[in-house]
């Protein structure tokens, strides 16, 4: 399963509504959703995975744009792999306007 969460640290708070895709090795898109009221992205509707190259895409301009706060990236991709096709993947997000960063979280 893959998870995500993002945090926006220039607010101190999750960010909630943020648009985020999911993409094979091939690009094709493969799952999407939208962050809840904590932020969280709790999985993508996919039950089984390979092993192989993924990304996901956060579309970090509108949930900006709707606090009025201009931002530099106005989306993140951020590329990842799974090994082990049974495990647990979280990949949070934190952000602030000019800056993001990003971990293998459990």
């Amino acid at each position: 399963m893959i998870s995500t969460h993002i945090l926006d640290t220039h607010l101190g708070k999750p960010a909630a509504g943020v648009t985020i895709q999911l993409f094979d090795a091939k690009h094709q898109l493969i799952g999407q959703g939208v962050t809840d009221q904590d932020g969280r992205l709790k999985d993508f509707g996919i039950s089984t995975f390979i092993s192989g190259e993924y990304q996901l895409e956060f579309a970090i301009a509108p949930y900006f744009a709707a606090k009025n706060l201009a931002t530099f990236f106005p989306k993140v991709c951020i590329c990842f792999f799974i090994a082990q096709e049974n495990e647990h993947y979280h990949i949070p997000l934190l952000i602030s306007p000019y800056a993001y960063s990003t971990y293998r979280g459990s």
